[in-house]
C-alpha cells in the first residue's frame, strides 16, 4: 500500500513536472523574441550585455538552488548524527558542510552582482523599449526565475520519492 503510494504521488510529479517543461519551452520561446527585439533596438554592445545577464541569470539561480539543496542534504545527514557515527563521518560531514556554506555564501555575492546587472539593463532597455515592452522584460525574468525554481524542487521532489521507493522495495524480501 506505501508502495503504491508512493509511485502514485511521484505518478503526479513526473506529470507536473512535463508541465513544467511545457512552461520552460514556451518562456524559452518568449525569450528568443525578447532576443530578437533587443538585438533590432539596442547597440550591440548593450545586446551584448543582456545577452550576458539573460545567459548568467540561469547559471546563478541554479547554482545557488543547487548549492542550497546539496546544503540541506548535508545538514539532514548531521542532523541524524549520533554516538554511533564514526568520527571520519562526523569530520567529513562538518567539512562539507563548512564548504557547501561558503560557496553558497559566495553564490550569494554572484547573485547581488546580477541584480546589480539586471538594473543596468533595465536601465538600458528603458532607452528603447515601450512601458509594456519594459514590463513583458520585467516578467520574463521573474517568470525564467520561478520556473528555474519550480523545475529545481520538483527535480528534487522526484528524487526523494524515488529513493524512497527503492529503499522501501531493498528492504522487502
Amino acid at each position: 500500500e506505501l508502495m503504491a503510494n508512493l509511485q502514485s504521488r511521484l505518478q503526479a510529479l513526473w506529470e507536473e513536472q512535463e508541465l513544467v517543461l511545457l512552461e520552460v519551452r514556451e518562456c524559452a520561446k518568449w525569450g528568443e523574441e525578447l532576443e530578437v527585439l533587443v538585438r533590432d533596438l539596442c547597440k550591440p554592445n548593450e545586446f551584448e550585455r543582456y545577452m550576458m545577464f539573460i545567459g548568467d541569470l540561469e547559471k546563478v539561480v541554479s547554482l545557488l538552488l543547487c548549492l542550497s539543496s546539496r546544503l540541506a542534504r548535508v545538514q539532514n545527514a548531521m542532523s541524524r548524527m549520533d554516538g554511533n557515527t564514526e568520527p571520519e563521518e562526523k569530520q567529513s560531514l562538518n567539512e562539507r558542510h563548512k564548504l557547501l556554506s561558503r560557496q553558497r555564501e559566495d553564490a550569494k555575492d554572484l547573485k547581488e552582482n546580477l541584480d546589480r546587472r539586471e538594473r543596468v539593463v533595465s536601465g538600458i532597455l528603458a532607452k528603447y523599449l515601450t512601458e509594456q515592452q519594459l514590463q513583458d522584460y520585467q516578467h520574463f525574468v521573474q517568470v525564467k526565475t520561478s520556473l528555474l525554481i519550480e523545475q529545481k524542487d520538483l527535480e528534487e521532489q522526484i528524487k526523494f520519492f524515488e529513493e524512497q521507493l527503492e529503499n522501501l522495495k531493498q528492504s522487502i524480501p
